[in-house]
């Protein structure tokens, strides 16, 4: 059964993993891909994004630690999809997402 997206980020419990169901649900979606740069999620994000100079002084000091990030929008706190950590980086950086 598929769970309705999208979901207000600010009410999932990832001590309970909601997260985690959310962003699976999300890469089920997607058919595995990126929501920002198409690619496979199990793959390394296009050298497009990539090639993006990030400043990881604006990020949690585990920011990359997972490598599938569930994107969701800081103004309305709704969830958008699932993406490459990296692309979650450049969304926030250069998107304000």
């Amino acid at each position: 059964m598929l769970m309705k997206l999208p979901v207000k980020y600010s009410t999932l419990d990832w001590r309970k993993g909601e997260r985690q169901k959310v962003r699976n649900e999300y890469i089920k979606v997607q058919d595995g891909k990126c929501m920002f740069c198409k690619k496979p999620l199990t793959e390394p994000p296009t050298s497009e994004i990539t090639d993006k100079k990030i400043n990881w002084d604006l990020f949690p000091h585990d920011f990359l630690k997972y490598p599938i990030h569930l994107q969701h929008n800081h103004y309305t706190r709704m969830t958008e999809g699932a993406v490459h950590a990296y692309c979650n980086a450049v969304l926030w950086q250069y998107h304000g997402r």
